[in-house]
């Protein structure tokens, strides 16, 4: 029996230059953390007295007697593609946070199901190998329109800026203080929406619009490497700074594509910034899930979590151990 814990992200910049219809002529950067909400998946070899070859329970339940009757398709294109035992097995996922809500769960997913089907099958591989083949999975396998963010973020965790080229992706840990590190969390405040959205329709519509969007991804890009300068730097006014880049960042982002935003987020957005924020985006795709604001102080966040107690939220901290193994058995012993 093995069990994956994974975390989720917060992308802060960046986000939609990390797409390689992007950033194979262009180049891509992005900055975000791992937070300490997780993706748990457990897998667990079947004895075999079972009618099933295979059995799974997320929000819904399987029992499959050949890979090719499983309907979910990431544990379906995991299995045919990574597993070389052909052994029977139960799969199952729970997470911290609901699904299709910007905070990288179908990629926090598809690295904790690589990282199980790998170890079971007893082959070691870095956290690189590791969010390669996750990408693989959904791009090549999945054939999903996907950047290679959150692929990354989840697998490794900690604080990172991803830099992307058709010759290299390169993760650089960002240099934050511990007194920087615990302002930033302090003064953020992390609120759901209440729309889920799938976010392949609206990273499909990025892509179909991507030339037209040449102006404002160089925009993002631009922000992106402002602001790892300044995150990195000692400078006092980095809150004042990034808040302006991040404000800056969310005007590009909600042109890439008219359903990143929707009347509902652009009211939630307005509020909070009449109500204490300094700033504020949607995270992932846009279309809904989680809307980040930060805050000059803890006196204005406790104003705005005040103003917005109708909407749900959660405090977190970073996460910096990435996808991990927490709990190893023999499978023989299974």
């Amino acid at each position: 029996m093995f069990v994956c814990r994974t975390p989720f992200r917060i992308s802060l910049f960046g986000g939609g230059t990390d797409f390689p219809e992007w950033f194979n002529s262009h180049n891509g950067a992005t900055i975000s953390f791992a937070i300490d909400k997780y993706c748990y998946v457990t897998l667990r070899k079947l004895p075999q007295l079972y009618t099933f070859k295979y059995r799974l329970r997320y929000f819904k339940s399987e029992m499959a007697q050949s890979i090719s009757q499983i309907r979910h398709p990431s544990i379906k294109g995991a299995i045919s593609t990574f597993d070389r035992t052909k052994d029977s097995f139960e799969i199952v996922h729970s997470s911290d946070i609901p699904g299709l809500s910007g905070l990288g769960s179908s990629s926090a997913f598809s690295v904790s199901i690589i990282n199980l089907i790998q170890n079971y099958n007893n082959i070691k591989m870095s956290k690189k190998k590791l969010a390669e083949k996750a990408i693989y999975l959904e791009k090549k396998v999945l054939k999903e329109t996907v950047g290679f963010q959150d692929q990354y973020a989840c697998a490794y965790g900690g604080f990172n800026s991803i830099s992307y080229s058709k010759q290299k992706i390169r993760i650089t840990p960002i240099k934050l203080s511990d007194k920087k590190r615990d302002h930033l969390i302090n003064n953020s405040v992390i609120v759901y929406t209440g729309l889920q959205r799938k976010s392949q329709y609206i990273e499909k519509d990025k892509i179909k619009n991507i030339k037209r969007n040449e102006k404002n991804l160089i925009g993002l890009l631009d922000i992106c490497n402002e602001a790892k300068k300044i995150l990195n730097s000692n400078s006092k006014s980095y809150i004042a700074d990034i808040n302006l880049l991040m404000r800056e960042s969310w005007n590009y982002k909600r042109l890439l594509s008219s359903h990143v935003s929707n009347k509902k987020i652009e009211d939630l957005y307005e509020y909070g910034l009449k109500n204490g924020a300094l700033s504020g985006k949607i995270l992932g795709a846009g279309g809904g899930g989680f809307m980040l604001f930060l805050t000059k102080d803890s006196r204005n966040k406790l104003n705005l979590i005040k103003k917005l107690k109708k909407f749900k939220s959660f405090s977190y901290k970073m996460d910096y151990s990435g996808s991990k193994i927490i709990f190893k058995e023999n499978r023989d012993n299974d």
